[in-house]
């Protein structure tokens, strides 16, 4: 017996051993089942897969928006292809832009003809976005200067006549989603659309750009200010404050209705949208002598001449253009410190005048715009039917950003693009309204 009893212990102790091992693999295994939970972001990414949202596979996450821009020379569509970020600026994936003539505000007597224009937009956008996602991209269209300068009851019909289009899409379109834009948010937007796309919103230590764009009807300066001075001595409706992506910002930014370039050069050429006694005959110092010729401006066709030979054009026209600019621009002296984009009729005059290439775009001092105002000007009209307004154009341009507060020697960024997406107030505006959907 006493032999037999270490066996016994030995038995006893493998035994016990093994039921060990079975209670802690059946225990692991148990809990594990019952308290595994997915990281946040892959709960997030499954949820949203589970909503139809595209995932790639390295669980990226994407949306889409599509914005039209009715402005007063065309309509453009933007469809943008949008990687979201958690508390961060989403980054534009992708950007498909069409854009057709005439503007919106050419069929205020006709609204229904507005119709095919806007579906031909229409379909580029659903070619672009997957099918999945239509019911879930928002669709959006934001009149500019174009309808803010037409007679409230036209304007509204044919906002009404785009709604009714937008509603038989198969896009998630809001009563709120076809309205005139206010010329400020179109400023703010613009801002925030090359801010976004410079990498200047992406971190709060991060020093962003200011924004200038001369349009048809009216013309915009957006910058957030760094001397306090700016904020104190601006009128009160020339600062705001917003929050987006989790920050606020406060910006300087006002929009000159009216002094947009092809309102401005109306104004300049002595003539009116309604002009009295039906005349439309403008006779200005600002067009290439012994010039005549055609112009249409908000439906109204004018025939447009320049003085006699000899006059001293650029001069002249310096001083009309002065006279009409006077008094109406608000100066803001830190702008001499600040980096700026320009865009719009900036950009096209500069390629006009061969100084940046019209795909890359470039940069343009602001002497370089008075400079050829006056070569142009006072040179020999050469050509003067392909280009007739070219100093007009140039002389407003120059006194327009010296008036702003910009020196002869500030260089001006000029920019179609950046990351190949347009610069324009449409990617800004979109990011606006989808902040806006998430917190309806």
């Amino acid at each position: 017996m006493v032999m037999k009893r270490p066996k016994l212990g030995v038995f006893l102790f493998v035994a016990f051993l093994l039921a060990y091992l079975l209670f802690l693999k059946y225990h692991y295994s148990t809990s594990k089942a019952s308290n595994f939970r997915p990281p946040p972001h892959a709960e997030s990414n499954l949820a949203r897969a589970g909503d139809d949202r595209p995932v790639s596979a390295d669980g990226l996450d994407f949306q889409y928006g599509i914005m039209f821009d009715a402005g007063s020379t065309g309509t453009r569509v933007h469809i943008f292809k949008l990687q979201m970020k958690n508390k961060e600026p989403p980054t534009v994936d992708h950007e498909t832009f069409k854009a057709i003539k005439p503007g919106l505000s050419a069929y205020a007597d006709d609204p229904e003809k507005c119709a095919a224009g806007i579906q031909e937009l229409l379909d580029v956008a659903k070619s672009s976005v997957p099918p999945s996602m239509w019911a879930k991209t928002p669709l959006v269209l934001k009149a500019t200067a174009g309808l803010r300068l037409l007679p409230g009851e036209k304007a509204k019909q044919l906002l009404e006549k785009v709604r009714q289009i937008f509603h038989e899409s198969p896009f998630l379109s809001r009563d709120d989603s076809v309205s005139i834009m206010d010329g400020t948010d179109e400023g703010i937007s613009a801002w925030i659309t090359v801010n976004v796309l410079i990498g200047g919103l992406s971190r709060a230590d991060l020093t962003t750009v200011g924004m200038l764009d001369l349009g048809g009807g009216s013309t915009q300066i957006t910058f957030s200010p760094r001397d306090e001075k700016t904020i104190q001595m601006s009128p009160i409706d020339f600062i705001r404050s917003f929050q987006m992506f989790d920050r606020t910002h406060t910006v300087y930014t006002h929009s000159y209705l009216g002094l947009g370039l092809m309102s401005a050069r109306l104004t300049i050429l002595g003539g009116s949208v309604d002009p009295p006694g039906g005349s439309t005959e403008l006779v200005s110092p600002c067009l290439p002598p012994q010039y005549s010729g055609r112009w249409e401006h908000a439906d109204v066709v004018f025939t447009v001449k320049g003085q006699k030979a000899g006059e001293p054009v650029f001069e002249t026209c310096l001083t009309r253009v002065q006279k009409v600019l006077y008094g109406k621009i608000k100066r803001v002296s830190e702008v001499v410190s600040m980096d700026f984009y320009a865009f719009s009729f900036y950009y096209d005059r500069a390629v006009n005048l061969g100084i940046i290439d019209e795909k890359m775009g470039g940069a343009i001092r602001v002497s370089d715009y008075t400079d050829a105002a006056r070569r142009v000007c006072s040179g020999p009209s050469a050509e003067p039917q392909q280009n007739p307004f070219l100093c007009l154009d140039l002389v407003y341009i120059s006194v327009l950003l010296q008036e702003f507060g910009f020196p002869p020697h500030q260089q001006l960024r000029l920019a179609r693009t950046i990351n190949q997406v347009e610069t324009s107030w449409a990617l800004g505006a979109t990011f606006n309204y989808m902040e806006t959907l998430r917190g309806s």
